[in-house]
């Protein structure tokens, strides 16, 4: 008996020390691309990764070839590009935070009401729609009402975009909370406002924040709505109503120029680094915070 037990017990911690070897390869193997990536990011983009990258705008093609005929860096930067981000996804965020903690805190108490089920599979729906789709619809909502491209219109198509995951952060985090918060709060007196604003948000503000940083993440790189919404300016626009370029579409921009080719990588590296940023201060926040 006590043999079958301890042969019992080999084949199992075999299987065990097979399995953990194959999940660590797999592992492995999975992390090889984005270490190759991020190897040809940084490896290509410090060259360009100076301080006129951050204080001036875009040049032009015939100054960057002039420079590449002389083997010097680029003159110029991305300033145009780094202040649209900002304003675009400001907008986005301004837009978005509010009406998306609106929604969530709807859901997590109405769960099972009808209409509510309608508002959680819309908002599914919403999130696996591909971004160029969403780029039509601000374009048909705000680019042709208005007459023309804007910093507006990009920041609704990223608003749209942030929707989904601000909404279900914000459920899942005030569902996991104790019933007994809200109960409590409203025994002493408490107006369902207050106990959601000064009682639920709070103690979720971790799972809630980490939504919004991730959130953000997900659109401070996308392209394809912006191209039809924002447009993209070679100067420095603050001005909600004029087309306003952003970084990414500075990266599509130098890819169809071959005399730019090289601020490719500078921007993307600039791009990589606050991205990281976000999702690790979210992982921080996340940490501190938990429900």
């Amino acid at each position: 008996m006590m043999e079958s037990i301890t042969a019992s017990n080999r084949l199992r911690k075999g299987k065990d020390k097979i399995i953990y070897f194959l999940v660590c390869s797999f592992s492995f193997l999975a992390m090889i691309p984005l270490f190759l990536i991020l190897w040809d990011v940084v490896s290509k983009g410090y060259k360009n990764f100076n301080i006129r990258l951050f204080t001036e705008v875009t040049p032009s093609s015939m100054d960057a070839l002039l420079a590449n005929m002389n083997d010097e860096p680029i003159p110029g930067g991305i300033l145009n590009g780094i202040t649209g981000t900002i304003l675009i996804v400001g907008l986005a965020i301004l837009f978005s935070v509010p009406l998306g903690l609106s929604i969530g805190i709807y859901l997590a108490d109405n769960h099972g009401k009808r209409f509510a089920k309608v508002v959680s599979y819309l908002t599914d729906l919403l999130q696996g729609m591909p971004s160029i789709v969403i780029g039509i619809i601000a374009y048909a909502w705000v680019v042709k009402p208005l007459g023309g491209y804007s910093a507006l219109a990009g920041s609704v198509a990223l608003t749209i975009m942030m929707l989904p995951m601000i909404v279900r952060s914000t459920e899942e985090t005030l569902k996991m909370l104790p019933y007994a918060y809200k109960e409590a709060g409203l025994a002493l007196g408490a107006s369902y406002t207050n106990v959601v604003f000064k009682i639920l948000l709070p103690s979720g503000f971790g799972g809630i924040f980490t939504g919004i940083l991730l959130a953000i993440s997900r659109v401070m790189g996308e392209t394809a709505p912006l191209m039809l919404t924002a447009l993209g300016a070679s100067v420095v626009n603050w001005n909600v109503m004029e087309p306003t370029s952003a970084i990414p579409l500075l990266i599509w921009d130098f890819y169809n120029d071959p005399n730019l080719v090289d601020l490719i990588w500078s921007s993307s590296l600039l791009l990589l680094i606050v991205i990281f940023l976000l999702n690790w201060t979210a992982k921080i926040v996340a940490r501190k915070w938990k429900v």
